[in-house]
Order: C-alpha cells, then structure tokens, then sequence
C-alpha cells in the first residue's frame, strides 16, 4: 500500500480542481504533526467550505479532502499561529506536484505586513519518516517548517527558518513525465536489476505495485533484469508506461480499492489488471482518491494515534510483565530443585534403618532400598555419624518441602499477575478512543501498577466513559465484546443472564463475548460468528485457526478475590474457527 507519486498525482489533480482561487478561511493544528485548511471555495469550483487535511506523521503521511471537522487544541501551537499570520485569507493560485514526487505545493496570494502582494509556498512532503509541512517564500527561504531537522539530525538537508529548500537527492531518477522512448530504453535496457525494481529506482514517483502492474500489462516477467530485454520487450513496456504518464497528464485517474480475504490489501490511483480476479466484491472504485484514503486509512490512522496515546500504559504493563515473567521463570528453575526432596527423605529414612550397619568414617553407604529392592549408594559425610548423617538429610528435606510449598503459592500468585497483565495488554490493543483508555488506566491504578491519578483528580466513572463492542449476527443475533477487564466482567455477570452463551480464546488473553438467546435456539452459524468475535479480539487475531471455549453463561464462575476479567469454568465445549469477522455487522455503540 505505497503511497506513490501517482496517488500524490491524483490528490493534486482532486485539491486543484476543488481548492484553486478558494481562499483560506481557518487555519487549525488538530494533531503534533497535522494541520487542516479550511477552504472557502469560488461558486465556479463548487461553493461552500472545504477541509484540507495534512498529515506528516511519521508512520501514515497523510493528504486528503473532507467535509468532516476535527476538534481542535484550545491553545494554537507555535506553528499554526505563524501559518494563519502567513496563509489566513490568503488566496490558493496553485497546487502542483514537482516531477512526480511524494510532494505537494500549494502556492497562496497573501498581502503581507506592508500591504504588498506577496506568494507564500506550503509544501507537503510524504515521505514516511521524513515526512514535513513546509513554508517558504518567493525566495525559496524556509519560514518554519512542523518538523525541525537540524545538522545533527541529517547532514544532506537541514530543515530550519532562514535556510534554502531544496527537493531532496532523488538518487539522479528521471521524471516520467518528461522521459521519451530513448531515454526509457536506456535507463531499463541499461539495468541488471529485475525490470520492477528498474522502473521504481529509474524514475520518480514509482512504487512496486505502480511496476509490476506495468509488467503485467507489458506481458513481462517482472523478475527478469532489464539488460536480458529485448527491443520489443522494451518497446512494450514503454507503451504501457506512456499509457499511464498520459493519464496522469489527463487527470484520468480511477481510484480503486481491492481487497483479500474480505480486508483491504491495495489501492492505486488506477484499476490495477494484475489484482483484478472477478471475485464479487474483490474490488471498489472511488470518485475521489481523498474518499478512498480516508476510507482505507479511518482504522489504520485511530490505531496509530491511539498507540500513541497509550504509550505511557504500553510501558507500565510491559515493565511490569516483563519481571514478573522473569520472577516467574526463577521460581519454576527453584521449584524444579526442591524435586529432589524425597531423595533426601529416602536416604534419611534408609540411613535410620541400616545405620547400625554403617561403619564409622564411611564416605558412603550401599543398602538396599525395601521400596525398589534395589541396592541404592548414600553419600556420607565421614566427620558425622550415620544418625547425624541422616539428621542432615531430613533437614534438608524439611527446608525443601517448605520452599516448595512457598513456592507453590508464589509461582500461582506470579502466573496470576502474568495473567492479568497479558489481559490489560490485549485491551490497550482493542481499544480504539482514548474514552477506551480510561478504564484500563483506572484498573492500572486500582491493582497498583500506578501508583499516582492524573492531575486533576480521579477519574470519576472512569469506566462508564467506554461502552462494550455491539455485532450483530447474520441471524439476527446480539453478540457483545467487552474491550477491557471491566466491561468483560460487566458483560458475563451483569449483561448475560444464565442461558445466554459464553465465549473465550482457548488459554490466551482475549474479551468476553456474549452471544444473547433471547430465549431463542441459536443456529450454528452464530456459534461460529461468536467464536470468531472471541479469536479476533484476542492475541490469535492474527493466526489461521483459533481455539474457542464455549459454554452457557451459569457455568462461569467469578473466585472470590479474583482480579478484574479472571473467571473459571469447568465444563465447556470448544471448536476451532478462523478469527474473520468481516461479514459481520457492528452497532454503534
């Protein structure tokens, strides 16, 4: 899923035919690194307001067009305040896109502070971690930029107020926009690299899937290097290749979506023929590139911004889980030693039934053990007695059976803890909002893992802020999802009477999942969807088959004492199920 120089083409092609002559109305900075323009268009453009949204986060750069609003700081960091100084009421003359890079210019009229008309450039760069908004002015002279990139940081480009901005080193790639017949020959022909990586080294703004659709197109075999090519391999290739640089030049883009396995895999700003399978459903178009990323990136961009949020939480149970393992492992390495007490025992028992047969000074004692009828070698300690010798070893007995048991308990109790640990892990991995946050951070204080709140006291209903994930079966069925130990608990005992069905990941960390009778038969089918709902929001969401328990809700019982989300059951049936729950249907909640 790159986002390449063709999806950046599109996206310009969709803001310039939108946003040119639009003049900017607001300026907001909702995130670290994300500013959104709101647009004022011309009646000739469409009218109205228009939001553009910028992101240069580093794990999902992000550009895109929305009519939705974002909540915005109460306090403008220092960036946005110079950007609505610098672009506020300013009118946008251009949005262009420099040789097919990851970069977008929006050029934008603005009177400065002596009323002279001056041009201000905001530039968006989409390059993964170097990912940057950028303002410069007539003179190519950086104003600010989001990020600030000092020498320290990169010794090919700094990023400051005051220096020059430059492109960055493309590697000497051409522009496929201006590359004829000749050149592309030469570059691919020229090339011992596999014709896919060819293409994405030779020119700008080309990403694998972007080459190995013009492979596919081209009849060629992607992996074969470009120097074994014939002149109509080439020749080939080339048409295809100037098929698409039309395009881009024509803005005749088609944004497609297309999916696997009922998630989605890739999209490009063109239908791409070497994904296309006839599949129902494999594939959806977009009017607009905006829609098709915000609709692709709604879920990826929550989980990143909410890992984010959640990294403090993320530390204090990994820190936790982590020595308590370590705890754990040391316990059982001791345990395992305590093993050879009844030898200890034996030989003291032995050693009271023959010592009276055992020289004085001996080092060692053979006799027979009436347990086996076996001859069994007792080691000695010469400077004792055979009865102090057998006092020594029921003493150590004694010490081992008391450690043992010690650490019988203390290994329950530690597993426990892992236990519960994994548990709060996994919902920091459901969780979504940061109202899904507040639960797990009150239940982190509650067992001690956090020792002081929040400033401004406690979080008062902390766990009323979060409501359980809601699905409905393909029957008709209500299946609930608790996304933390709270709601799990909540769910089973309070939610479900005792004939509805219970769900759980078979030995793993995982929500509750309550499937509703009603006091209706339940068909197979939705046992199966309840099951799926228990593998995917549990750490087998990932893997092919997940094991599932299941049993009626009156059979789960909560031990006195035990800790949020923990329960036992004794009787249950279990089945195996692939954790995919794109057919089903989610409420809101």
């Amino acid at each position: 899923m790159a986002f390449d120089g063709f999806t950046v083409a599109s996206l310009v092609s969709e803001i310039a035919a939108s946003c040119v002559d639009g003049r900017i109305n607001k300026i907001a900075q909702t995130e670290k690194d994300e500013i959104v323009l709101t647009i004022k268009r011309t009646i000739e453009r469409g009218g109205g307001q228009i939001r553009l949204y910028l992101s240069a986060d580093a794990s999902l750069p992000l550009v895109y067009l929305s009519e939705e609003n974002k909540v915005s700081p109460p306090q403008a960091p220092t960036f946005c305040m110079m950007l609505r100084k610098k672009l506020s009421g300013g009118r946008i003359i251009s949005i262009t896109q420099p040789s097919m890079e990851r970069i977008i210019r929006i050029a934008v009229e603005h009177l400065d502070e002596m009323g002279d008309l001056r041009v201000i450039t905001l530039l968006i760069e989409l390059m993964g971690k170097y990912s940057n908004i950028i303002i410069i002015d007539e003179d190519n002279k950086i104003i600010d930029s989001i990020k600030h990139i000092p020498s320290s940081v990169s010794s090919v480009r700094e990023v400051l107020p005051g220096r020059d901005y430059f492109v960055p080193d493309k590697q000497a790639k051409a522009d496929p926009g201006e590359t004829d017949k000749d050149r592309f020959m030469s570059l691919i022909g020229g090339s011992n690299a596999p014709v896919f990586k060819a293409l994405c080294a030779s020119f700008t703004g080309f990403a694998s899937t972007m080459a190995h659709e013009i492979c596919f197109r081209a009849d060629q075999d992607p992996s074969v290097p470009g120097s074994q090519l014939t002149s109509d391999n080439l020749t080939r290739l080339y048409n295809v290749f100037e098929l698409f640089m039309n395009r881009v030049k024509e803005s005749a883009f088609t944004p497609t979506l297309y999916y696997e396995n009922g998630k989605p895999a890739e999209y490009a700003a063109f239908p791409l023929q070497s994904y296309e399978n006839g599949a129902e459903g494999s594939s959806r178009s977009f009017e607009r590139m905006s829609d098709l990323l915000r609709f692709y990136y709604a879920e990826k961009s929550a989980i990143t911004r909410i890992r984010q949020k959640s990294t403090d939480l993320r530390k204090i149970v990994s820190t936790s889980l982590e020595r308590n393992i370590r705890k754990y492992d040391l316990q059982i390495k001791q345990l395992a030693d305590t093993k050879k007490k009844d030898k200890y025992r034996l030989w003291g028992e032995l050693l009271n039934a023959y010592g009276y047969s055992i020289s004085q000074g001996a080092k060692t004692a053979t006799v027979n053990n009436y347990n086996t009828g076996e001859d069994i070698t007792i080691p000695l300690d010469p400077q004792l007695s055979p009865h102090e010798n057998s006092v020594k070893y029921f003493d150590r007995y004694n010490k081992l059976k008391r450690t043992a048991e010690n650490l019988e308990e203390l290994t329950l109790q530690v597993k426990e803890e892992i236990d519960h640990l994994e548990s709060i892990q996994n919902s920091l991995d459901i969780a979504l909002t940061e109202a899904d946050l507040l639960p797990i951070r009150e239940e982190l204080i509650e067992c001690g893992y956090i020792h002081k709140r929040p400033a401004g006291g406690k979080e008062k209903k902390a766990r009323d802020k979060s409501s359980p994930l809601h699905y409905l079966s393909s029957d008709g069925f209500d299946i609930y999802v608790g996304k933390n130990n709270y709601q799990n608990d909540m769910l089973t005992f309070k939610v479900a009477n005792g004939g509805d069905w219970w769900f759980h990941a078979k030995g793993m960390p995982g929500s509750h999942v309550i499937l509703r009778t009603g006091g209706n038969e339940v068909p197979d089918r939705a046992f199966e969807e309840a099951a799926a709902l228990a593998g995917y929001y549990s750490k087998a969401r990932d893997q092919e088959k997940a094991e599932i328990d299941y049993l009626k809700r009156k059979d789960v019982k909560k031990p006195g004492g035990a800790k949020p989300g923990f329960v036992v059951y004794y009787t249950n049936y279990s089945m195996a199920v692939k954790p995919d729950i794109s057919s089903l249907k989610q409420l809101d909640e």
